[in-house]
């Protein structure tokens, strides 16, 4: 073990007794709570609902709504323009994500605090865990790849920054940490994502990479890149000592097996639970479930799904579905970010992603919402002065021989004379309202262009009907992120 090997366990194993004892208190979010209430006090929002008024977590509830994006944007929105105060003292930074039902982009702020108490220290936490886990790990005895986006240029008069959050992150994490990082930032920010993987590539195959964190479609295409450009037959050739593959923002079991075969060898994977909002989870252990973070600013609140009754993490019950509301260090109050869990174990609080608040498609990392497929039919069927009856998406996953792509099952009154026009026609309507989309379309390195297979007439009323279904109130899914009802329906064409 080298020196900076043992430093780096020491302060790792610090981080870990300060997230054990916040996870095990039954007071710690009663404490995040009122230091939010504090920090957001002079505000124009906590001025406007009454935070100085706020004791206890049921004037929080009485006086703060629970909110979606399109309630933020106005607050936003100015502090897009320059304004400061707003929904928090200072906020100079934002992160852009898509997926929204009001726009193509949404921006999210993200202060010093968002920065450096919740996204930089639930990383810290994650690896901690990791450490503890595996203190045999030479993690710290190489480098690290991590996948990040990009900055993004916006006209707005205060010339904000605005980045997906992994690359505000990658440039503001402590100097030490640099140390360990494969890619220069120059590397690591490139938006053109083809000569991006080149870069990383070229850069990385010399090094002695330890670990690799990103979304699993970069990932596998970057593996697919090295490969290619070294001529071996897996990364552990290329990489011996890989031990941790850290991957999020899709489900994983679709790519586990390209993974173990790709690399070649026996590497721990771990799943983190990171959005533009905060760094709210992760996997502790080697079970599925993951770790909720509690020594991180964040307060979280649950809105279980079928009685809408918003509860504290103190009421919340295991086996209930819930969708997350939190309240973050960057100012998003009581703010609901679309994900649905259920709670695996109360102590410690534990839980699965299950879904979305509502229909999605993210196996690509693509965040493809049914907002996004419903207006993009809409525009693309009236261009082509077309009726559609019905319709449903389901992803075609990822192979080793081929990208994955969005397969659309469409009844029309009367189908298009070219189908794949239209089906051309609809992916491009689709980048343009979803820039995650679109960048994962980009040459499709990540997502081939969608396909359409057209409905035989009924098919859906078969497929309802076959299900006992049928009625005023019945609903086709819509967006789907396995292929379950897709082929259920496509049996029935």
């Amino acid at each position: 073990m080298t020196l900076i090997d043992c430093i780096a366990k020491s302060y790792f194993a610090t981080r870990y007794s300060v997230l054990m004892k916040a996870v095990a208190s039954s007071s710690a979010q009663t404490q995040t709570l009122r230091k939010l209430i504090k920090s957001g006090a002079s505000t124009e929002y906590g001025k406007t609902f009454h935070f100085s008024e706020i004791q206890c977590y049921d004037d929080f509830t009485k006086l703060v709504p629970v909110v979606d994006y399109p309630t933020m944007f106005p607050y936003i929105e100015r502090m897009l323009n320059g304004a400061q105060n707003i929904l928090w003292p200072t906020i100079k930074q934002f992160s852009r994500s898509s997926g929204t039902t009001s726009g193509k982009s949404k921006f999210i702020p993200v202060s010093r605090e968002g920065l450096v108490d919740s996204h930089i220290a639930s990383g810290k936490h994650f690896l901690s865990t990791y450490l503890h886990d595996y203190p045999q790990s030479r993690f710290f005895q190489g480098k690290g790849i991590v996948l990040t986006g990009s900055y993004y240029q916006y006209n707005y008069p205060s010339n904000p920054e605005i980045a997906d959050v992994s690359a505000l992150l990658y440039r503001f994490t402590d100097t030490w940490i640099n140390y360990f990082k494969a890619l220069p930032v120059e590397v690591a920010l490139m938006d053109d994502w083809e000569k991006k993987l080149k870069a990383i590539a070229d850069v990385s195959i010399p090094q002695n990479v330890t670990n690799i964190s990103g979304v699993p479609t970069w990932m596998l295409l970057l593996f697919r890149t090295v490969l290619a450009k070294t001529g071996k037959k897996c990364i552990a050739e290329v990489w011996p000592n890989l031990e941790l593959v850290i991957h999020g923002g899709v489900d994983f079991a679709p790519y586990r097996h390209q993974f173990e075969e790709i690399i070649g060898q026996k590497v721990v994977y771990r799943n983190v639970y990171n959005s533009s909002e905060g760094f709210f989870a992760f996997q502790s252990t080697d079970e599925d479930s993951m770790l909720l973070d509690l020594a991180n600013g964040v307060f979280y609140e649950f809105e279980e799904e079928k009685s809408k009754e918003v509860v504290p993490l103190a009421n919340v019950e295991l086996a209930k579905r819930y969708a997350i509301i939190v309240s973050t260090n960057s100012g998003m109050w009581r703010y609901r970010i679309g994900d649905v869990v259920v709670f695996t174990s109360l102590e410690p609080f534990k839980f699965n992603i299950v879904g979305r608040t509502g229909q999605y498609i993210n196996v690509f990392g693509e965040e493809l919402i049914q907002a996004n497929a419903d207006a993009a039919i809409a525009k693309v069927a009236a261009a082509f002065n077309l009726n559609v009856i019905d319709y449903t998406v389901a992803p075609s996953y990822f192979s080793n021989e081929q990208n994955g792509f969005h397969e659309w099952l469409i009844e029309f009154e009367v189908p298009p004379k070219d189908i794949a026009h239209f089906a051309k026609c609809l992916d491009l309507e689709l980048q343009q309202l979803n820039s995650d989309y679109e960048a994962k379309r980009y040459k499709d390195l990540a997502l081939k262009s969608a396909q359409v297979v057209v409905g035989t007439k009924d098919v859906f009323a078969k497929w309802l009907r076959e299900n006992n279904r049928l009625g005023v109130q019945a609903k086709i899914p819509r967006l789907s992120n396995d292929r379950k009802v897709f082929e259920e329906i496509k049996a029935l064409n």
